[in-house]
């Protein structure tokens, strides 16, 4: 049977240590190296901060947060209700961001891609965002 987490939470910007912190600690069964582990929370804090940030445009909402693991594969899903993203391909590209003023780098999914194994990004505009990410725990050993 498959490990799982559900966890709701307003999106206001402390959230974003909590919920990283929560997976941090899920996954610690599976022994994951430092470089894994720091891997994982960037991610997690990246999705959390988009919802907050771009997802709610810093306004009032929830992130809901799924977690589980099966063999030694950890996936994540990161879901807000809020504006939603018109042209996710646009938005994945490195340096692009609708938030320039904020002095946001635009490079969040970037991140996400690079640290996690597998990235995907759902969205409908009015509808809100999931994010789902998957890892692989001791690859490199």
């Amino acid at each position: 049977m498959d490990n799982n987490i559900y966890l709701k939470f307003p999106a206001i910007s402390e959230n974003e240590a909590f919920a990283r912190v929560v997976v941090a600690a899920f996954v610690t069964r599976l022994d994951p190296t430092l470089e894994e582990m720091d891997d994982i929370k960037t991610a997690v804090s990246e999705a959390v901060t988009n919802c907050i940030v771009h997802g709610y445009e810093n306004t009032y909402g929830e992130i809901e947060l799924l977690a589980w693991v099966k063999d030694r594969e950890l996936s994540i899903e990161i879901r807000d209700k809020g504006v939603g993203i018109e042209d996710i391909k646009k938005a994945m590209e490195p340096l692009y961001t609708t938030k320039a003023k904020e002095e946001r780098s635009g490079m969040g999914f970037s991140f996400m891609e690079v640290f996690m194994d597998e990235l995907l990004v759902e969205s409908k505009v009015g509808e809100g965002t999931t994010v789902k990410m998957k890892k692989v725990i001791g690859v490199g050993e």
